[in-house]
């Protein structure tokens, strides 16, 4: 049976979340591969919205086993806080599981990055603060702190005091900030450690059993292409590897097993934090699609920039990950507007560019070329099949489609979870 691995196409926020949902009750498994509290994915059900940080989207679905994979770094604090949260709300939540292999967000994971950070100033990145990047840099040097390491008193304690030497150095001598003490930060961590073991196994074992029993698996990525550390619009990305390779190195599944790719691609572009974006809006439009959308972060609460849809982004993410099937959301935020201009390509320097600019330089010089569409000027939130849509919104659909390279097969009319419009399976070919 396949794994399906879903992925953000654009900066992130596309809507992965509903995505995840609209598959569920065809899934087994759910796998959140990377990233970790710094992104979060929202999920509309009954009307009753639903913000994940942390934990997989697939948690909301009854018989769905949510996985956190090895490449996840994993603030034990606020995985907690949102067990509760759902639980709660009469979620069942008994089925998560967790790598032994994942790291843990220590506190001076979350006390470095703000104030190195702040320290940044106009070279600031725009990171949420939570500690991910110090994290995954504590991971790549070898001083991290996997789940494991807390059920066993005498390596957490060798760990964390070896971390410290040098960070308390750091915080200290070019901060200015106090020193954080060992024993407060490690008996912080073994304070979780009860509830947290029925928790926590070999996941990458328990998948590939699961495969071989015939089920079906989805990996779902935290943050988008253009945030994916290697591939990404660098340095303004996140610190793991959000494209389809990332599934395979962040749960243990090997890339033979992998047989869909699945991007979720908004009917615009957004994104969260510093760098550049060629298609962004800094007039009335961009605030109207705005809060036509909500477009603020799940996470943060903050302001998400606007811009039109990218298609040389599109084509890059559907190249980067090996696409087979794009999500098309949130068409129905154009349903108020006489037009609506695409980018088809960027201008740097005078010369036309039909893919992505090779250079950091280039792309942050990108001027895009558009082609403008009518729109529909109707309410398309109620239909449930591609021919119910209006004709313009069909051929925008269309003239996307021909564009990225991939089929698109939902397409998103609203919030809600049945506020779809599904042309193909995602689980079947073209």
């Amino acid at each position: 049976m396949p794994v399906i691995v879903l992925v953000g196409a654009q900066w992130g926020d596309e809507g992965k979340g509903k995505a995840t949902d609209l598959l569920g009750d065809r899934l087994d498994y759910v796998v959140k591969f990377n990233g970790g509290n710094n992104a979060g994915h929202t999920v509309v059900i009954k009307g009753e919205k639903y913000a994940l940080h942390l934990l997989p989207s697939g948690i909301l679905t009854p018989g769905v086993t949510p996985v956190i994979g090895n490449g996840v770094v994993v603030d034990l604090a606020v995985l907690f806080q949102e067990l509760d949260g759902l639980e709660a709300r009469g979620i069942d939540t008994s089925r998560l599981r967790i790598s032994a292999n994942a790291h843990v967000i220590a506190s001076y994971n979350r006390s470095l990055d703000k104030v190195s950070e702040r320290f940044l100033g106009a070279r600031r990145i725009g990171t949420t603060g939570r500690g991910i990047g110090p994290t995954y840099a504590d991971k790549m040097n070898r001083l991290g702190v996997r789940i494991q390491d807390l059920f066993d008193e005498s390596i957490l304690r060798q760990k964390v005091e070896a971390a410290l030497s040098f960070k308390n150095q750091v915080l200290s001598k070019i901060y200015n900030r106090n020193a954080i003490k060992a024993e407060e930060v490690i008996q912080e961590l073994l304070s979780y450690t009860e509830r947290l073991r029925p928790m926590v196994g070999d996941t990458a074992l328990e998948l590939s059993q699961a495969l071989d029993e015939g089920k079906v698996v989805l990996c779902e990525a935290g943050q988008a292409t253009l945030l994916d550390v290697d591939h990404g619009t660098y340095p303004f990305v996140t610190s793991s590897n959000a494209t389809s390779g990332g599934a395979c190195t962040g749960s243990g599944i090997p890339p033979t097993r992998v047989d869909r790719v699945v991007a979720v691609l908004k009917a615009f572009t957004s994104r969260v934090g510093e760098g550049p974006f060629p298609t962004e809006l800094h007039d009335e439009i961009g605030d109207y699609i705005r809060e036509v959308g909500h477009e603020y972060g799940t996470t943060t609460g903050r302001p998400r920039r606007i811009g039109w849809l990218d298609l040389v982004m599109g084509r890059y993410a559907q190249r980067i990950n090996g696409v087979t099937d794009f999500v098309l959301t949130k068409l129905d935020n154009y349903d108020g507007l006489d037009e609506i201009p695409v980018c088809v390509a960027y201008e740097v320097n005078g010369v036309r560019h039909d893919e992505m600019p090779v250079s950091q330089t280039d792309f942050h010089h990108a001027v895009p070329v558009y082609e403008t569409l009518p729109g529909w000027k109707k309410d398309i939130s109620g239909c449930r099949s591609f021919d119910e849509l209006p004709e313009n919104a069909q051929r925008f659909v269309e003239y996307v489609e021909a564009r990225i390279g991939a089929r698109i097969s939902v397409v998103g009319v609203g919030p809600g979870r049945e506020e779809v419009i599904e042309r193909h399976s995602v689980l079947s070919a073209a």
